[in-house]
């Protein structure tokens, strides 16, 4: 466990905080979001902090604070000092949903006058989403609108209609800029490494784009199942899940044209730019799975046509990325748990190599990200093999974090979430228009689904997603696992 490493003032937000954690025993804050916010506040990323757990159990501040501990000795990746702990604790209040909006507002402006001087509130709502109008109204009411933002969790409505809706009334309560749509892949250190790869290089900005590239996958294969969630996963499915809050976020990240400046106004703008061009997805280029075995757990009906597998090849129909298929795969009980991008850049027009000589027999060369918390990178591409004759094979360069010595300092991504949204920066968030367009070209799909096909558990979904991405094959399983990381990151 990685001790935790003191950061200079000033990173974080300007002005003290006080957090509302509405759903603040759920397993979300339990896992994530109670060890996340006492990292940030023990490591001295919040220049003050109060947090002021809400949820539907009659719990008091003592037991709150139990459960606090208890989560952070199970999920902290770092060492909790004692003093750190103790220090935390004196923050945290509780108060059951049933107080109600005058207790809430009591306790808020309470929580403000021990900070003494200017503060912001940060209202996180890490509820189910049939429950977060009820969390906004309760905020409106206790009237804690001002001086505040709120983060959200997906889904964001489960079709255009109800996006539309969602949105219209949140928007009656806050506005736009103090909404923050949460997707924690896009908190992850390597989706932001996107943007600095792609930008900060001349060595592939000048490339990127469908003259050189043939094809980009994003695969995202989950070896688990619905554990606690068949509830909710029989009303999203993989589709409405991960495709239209993740996958086509990250895909924004890759395809988006160069912003005027890394500012989240220009970001925001190139990423919707990116949604506005997709073209509405053709059912015919979707396959839905579901895993042998799905119908027979609890809370799942007997007949449930939801999908726990999804593949699918989009387009982006601009002058960058005109004739370039965008394929994107992610399910449950897979073979493997990967999160990865790759790009695909076309062959040589022609070879003058020998036959036999190895050329072009492993594929083309990619360009992979491993999107999981700490970023990893490959460049595969041809080269010689030593001794006489033209005898080629596919070598790689890669890039781990692990073996710079930095990995200390890479923030989770809910932690680096929070932090931006309490500074107010929104290049990592989902807006409004960006949501519904998205929605928007769900249409086609949702209005006419394809069958489900079944799959057994372990494997990587039905055969069919083999024809979607013909002539072409699947980067997933790779051939050659990552490098070992040196004795730097071991």
């Amino acid at each position: 466990m990685a001790p935790l490493k003191k950061i200079a003032p000033g990173v974080g937000p300007k002005l003290p905080q006080v957090v509302v954690l509405v759903g603040a025993t759920g397993d979300l804050a339990r896992r994530k979001l109670l060890p996340g916010l006492f990292y940030l506040t023990a490591a001295g990323f919040i220049p003050g902090c109060r947090i002021i757990g809400v949820s539907l159990d009659d719990l008091s501040v003592d037991a709150f604070r139990t459960f606090a501990r208890e989560a952070l000795d199970q999920f902290s990746v770092r060492k909790i000092a004692e003093s750190d702990w103790q220090t935390f604790e004196q923050t945290l209040e509780y108060i059951p949903l049933a107080a109600g909006p005058g207790t809430l507002k009591a306790k808020v402006d309470e929580a403000e006058r021990s900070l003494g001087g200017e503060s912001r509130r940060i209202h996180y709502l890490s509820v189910p989403p049939n429950a977060a109008l009820a969390a906004v109204k309760l905020l409106g009411e206790a009237d804690l609108v001002p001086r505040s933002r709120v983060i959200m969790e997906k889904p964001f409505g489960t079709d255009l209609a109800s996006a539309v809706s969602l949105n219209a009334k949140l928007h009656e309560v806050f506005e736009e800029d103090q909404i923050f749509r949460i997707d924690h892949f896009l908190g992850k250190e390597p989706a932001q490494n996107i943007l600095a790869f792609r930008f900060a290089n001349g060595l592939f900005e000048p490339i990127w784009n469908r003259n050189f590239i043939d094809h980009v996958q994003s695969d995202v294969p989950e070896t688990l199942g619905l554990g606690k969630r068949s509830g909710f996963y029989e009303a999203t499915g993989a589709y409405r899940d991960m495709v239209v809050t993740h996958l086509f976020q990250i895909v924004a990240f890759m395809a988006m044209e160069p912003p005027t400046a890394l500012e989240p106004g220009p970001i925001s703008e190139e990423k919707n730019k990116v949604f506005r061009s997709m073209l509405p997805i053709d059912p015919s280029h979707v396959v839905r799975g579901q895993y042998l075995g799905y119908r027979s757990e609890e809370g799942v009906d007997p007949e449930s046509d939801t999908e726990t597998f999804v593949a699918l090849k989009c387009a982006i129909d601009n002058w960058r990325w005109a004739g370039v298929p965008f394929f994107l795969r992610t399910g449950k009980r897979l073979a493997e748990g990967q999160r990865i991008i790759s790009i695909a850049f076309r062959e040589p027009p022609k070879s003058m190599f020998p036959a036999g000589s190895g050329v072009g027999a492993e594929g083309p060369d990619h360009l992979t990200f491993d999107l999981a918390d700490a970023s990893k990178m490959s460049l595969s591409f041809y080269g010689k093999r030593p001794g006489p004759g033209m005898r080629l094979d596919k070598l790689s360069l890669q890039f781990a974090m692990h073996e710079t010595g930095l990995i200390r300092d890479v923030l989770e991504a809910y932690e680096r979430l929070i932090l931006d949204a309490m500074r107010g920066d929104h290049t990592l968030f989902t807006t409004a228009e960006g949501i519904e367009r998205l929605w928007e070209v769900s249409r086609p799909l949702l209005e006419a689904p394809p069958p489900v096909r079944m799959y057994p558990p372990g494997s990587w979904g039905p055969k069919s997603v083999h024809q979607l991405v013909a002539p072409n094959a699947w980067r997933l399983p790779f051939e050659r696992a990552w490098r070992d990381p040196n004795p730097l990151g071991a």
